[in-house]
């Protein structure tokens, strides 16, 4: 493998790794706040919360590993560890779908409802690119457009699940201001 190559992959591999950290720094912040306990009206939406972020954590892997693989093993091992995180993540696919259309599932949120075609269209692209790129023994090369796409993908889900939680803390505030004040004491 050319180093040129090898190093465009150690880079998307160190890219995908810091979004998976700043994400899961994001999440144990969002968990432990007090936030999290008002916005969890139904257990449907936890549901689908838990299934959506599990998502985007092996859409991040992808390109981690993948691209891992590709620079540390050989090529077969490389469309090995692809196949295998394409499988998890069409079956993530499946249950953040499933979770979604649960009623409540997704707090009727219409960004979240079209991050998931979104990302669903990107999922199927990015498991077929691929082979349709070169063939039933893809080169190195033909993997980095599955990669950058699986890093899009989760970056915009990302985006739509803060973006949702926005929306649902636009009620907490209007409650919170006709909170009467107390009564000063004296």
């Amino acid at each position: 493998m050319i180093v040129e190559e090898q190093a465009f992959l150690t880079a998307l591999a160190g890219v995908s790794a810091t979004l998976i950290g700043a994400f899961l720094v994001g999440v144990f912040f969002y968990i432990d706040s007090e936030q999290h306990r008002h916005l969890t009206a139904s257990a449907a939406a936890d549901r689908y919360l838990r299934a959506g972020v599990q998502w985007i954590f092996i859409a991040f892997a992808v390109p981690l590993f993948v691209s891992l693989a590709l620079v540390s093993m050989n090529t077969l091992v490389g469309a090995i560890v692809f196949i295998v995180f394409s499988l998890i993540l069409i079956a993530s696919t499946l249950d953040t779908g499933r979770s979604m259309v649960v009623r409540g599932g997704s707090g009727g949120s219409w960004i979240l409802l079209v991050n998931h075609w979104f990302s669903t269209a990107a999922v199927i692209a990015l498991v077929i690119l691929p082979w349709i790129i070169d063939g039933w023994q893809p080169s190195p090369e033909a993997y980095v457009p599955s990669m950058l796409l699986a890093l899009t993908a989760g970056f915009t889900s990302t985006a739509a699940l803060v973006m949702a939680q926005f929306d649902a803390t636009i009620g907490m505030s209007d409650e919170v201001d006709k909170v009467p004040d107390e009564p000063a004491t004296s």
